[in-house]
C-alpha cells in the first residue's frame, strides 16, 4: 500500500499548496479572476458548498457535515477494498488519487465551509462557467482508474483465484 500512501500524500500536498498559493499569494479570493492563458486557462474563484458542478449546494452546516462524512466513508471503503483486493500497483495508484483528492476537499470544507475551486478552462468558443481544482482532477482520475483496473492483474497472468 506504499504506492497508495505516496500518491495520496502527493495529491494532498499539491492540492493544498495550490489553493494556498491562489488564495494567500495571488489573492484570488479577492480578485476573483486572473487570466492565465485566456480563454483556454484562467483562475476563476468559486466556493463550492455542494458536490460536482455545485449540485446539492445548500451552504448549511448539516449539509457540509453530511458531505464530509460521505467523503470520509468513501475514502475508508476504497482503502479497505484496494487493500483487501491484493493492492496491485494500478489500483493503489488510483486509490491514492481518489483518496488524496477527497481528503483535500474535506480539508477545505472543514477550514472554509466550502471547497475552493479556481481552475477554469474553456475552448473553441464555448465559455465554461465552472471551476475545479487539483483534488477534483485526482478524484475523477482515481475513480476512472479504479473502474478501469479493478479485477485485473498487473502482470496479465491469472491465478487460481482469478481463473474460473
Amino acid at each position: 500500500m506504499r504506492i497508495a500512501i505516496g500518491v495520496m500524500a502527493l495529491v494532498l500536498v499539491a492540492d493544498q499548496a495550490s489553493k494556498w498559493a491562489v488564495i494567500n499569494v495571488m489573492g484570488l479570493d479577492q480578485r476573483l479572476f486572473i487570466p492565465v492563458f485566456d480563454p483556454y486557462l484562467n483562475f476563476a474563484m468559486a466556493w463550492n458548498t455542494g458536490i460536482n458542478f455545485g449540485l446539492l449546494s445548500s451552504g448549511n452546516w448539516a449539509a457540509r457535515l453530511v458531505l464530509i462524512a460521505l467523503a470520509l466513508a468513501i475514502c475508508a471503503w476504497v482503502w479497505m477494498w484496494v487493500r483487501r483486493d491484493g493492492a496491485r500497483k494500478w489500483m493503489q495508484l488510483s486509490a491514492g488519487l481518489l483518496i488524496g483528492g477527497a481528503l483535500g476537499n474535506v480539508i477545505d470544507r472543514v477550514r472554509w465551509g466550502a471547497v475552493a475551486d479556481f481552475i477554469n478552462m474553456s475552448c473553441c468558443g464555448v465559455q465554461n462557467p465552472y471551476s475545479f481544482n487539483i483534488a477534483d482532477i485526482a478524484v475523477f482520475a482515481g475513480a476512472f482508474g479504479l473502474i478501469l483496473f479493478s479485477g485485473r492483474n498487473d502482470t496479465g497472468s491469472t491465478t487460481g483465484k482469478d481463473a474460473a
